[in-house]
């Protein structure tokens, strides 16, 4: 059975079921052991802990591979694939993150700004206490849109190139990068390398992604090819900028990290959203996910 066959099944089963709670998930794993990596190596000077930090990468990236490899080995072919549509199930985030940002929408819905600021603060890394409603919405949508691509297309395009194998790896990456790729004292250096290859591995995903969210929303491509290089992120400009253009609003802007201010570029034009805005958003999002249902079953039927 082809990948682009497996993918859809995936697609299908993770939207429909999303991942069992309070199952242990396998990225629990890998965040484990990175952590235990980075306690023993991360030390010395800036060139030993580079050279750490690329070790710890490729440790990661082989033993995930490994893994997925072995898991499609002993699926072989046949009605055993399901191990793999399941196991690929768990690199997927489509159902999980629609529902973290629609517990965000309901409250912001009906004005209770400390519920959704309490919500909005599970999926974003800034300061949220002190958000008005049009900076709970803005939040909420740029973790959407850039989650689209980090959660969704990114693992979707690695599975379609490299199976499991790719998959895993890929998301090995993503992982180490939201845990060491941080330009801090700690890991300036020694998660330079997760930094880099996150950029690489969702290069072409974020360019897929805003793609789909302004099929998705019917338009968008002025705003995304215009503004997604004043991003921070050379990939996080393009999913955000295209959900900006597509709702004919405003993201981006200042924002507070620890208490200390963190100025970034604004994203579209128009006013700043609101819950409204965010509503239409999950739709689009939504429709997104459809679009890619449609490309993946397109591939497989081209096969």
């Amino acid at each position: 059975m082809s990948h682009a066959v497996l993918l859809l099944l995936m697609l299908i089963a993770e939207a429909a079921l999303g991942y069992p709670r309070g199952w242990p998930h396998p990225v629990v794993a890998v965040g484990a052991l990175i952590a235990a990596l980075e306690q023993r190596w991360n030390r010395g000077d800036a060139r030993r802990q580079r050279i750490a930090g690329v070790a710890l990468l490729a440790v990661l990236v082989l033993a995930s591979a490994a893994v997925g490899s072995a898991i499609e080995r002993i699926a072989g072919d046949g009605w055993a694939l399901v191990i793999v549509v399941a196991a690929g199930t768990t690199g997927l985030a489509q159902r999980s993150l629609d529902e973290h940002v629609v517990a965000v929408l309901r409250p912001l819905s009906v004005g209770d700004l400390p519920a959704a600021r309490t919500a909005v603060g599970r999926i974003v890394g800034r300061d949220t206490a002190t958000l008005d409603d049009a900076g709970i919405a803005t939040a909420a949508i740029e973790s959407l849109a850039e989650s689209f691509c980090d959660g969704v297309v990114a693992p979707a395009f690695w599975f379609l190139l490299g199976g499991l194998p790719g998959l895993f790896a890929a998301k090995a990456i993503n992982t180490a990068d939201s845990m060491i790729g941080h330009r801090t004292p700690r890991y300036r250096w020694f998660g330079w390398a997760a930094a880099r290859a996150d950029d690489g591995v969702n290069w072409i995903p974020a360019r897929l992604s805003g793609g789909l969210i302004c099929l998705a929303g019917r338009g968008g491509w002025r705003t995304m090819v215009r503004d997604a290089r004043h991003h921070a992120s050379p990939n996080g400009g393009w999913p955000e900028a295209a959900m900006a253009g597509a709702l004919g609003c405003r993201l981006g802007g200042p924002v507070r990290y620890d208490g200390e201010p963190a100025p970034r570029a604004t994203l579209g034009e128009g006013p700043r959203p609101d819950a409204r805005d965010l509503l239409r958003a999950v739709r689009v999002y939504r429709m997104a996910c459809g679009s890619l249902w449609l490309v993946v079953g397109g591939i497989a039927w081209l096969r």
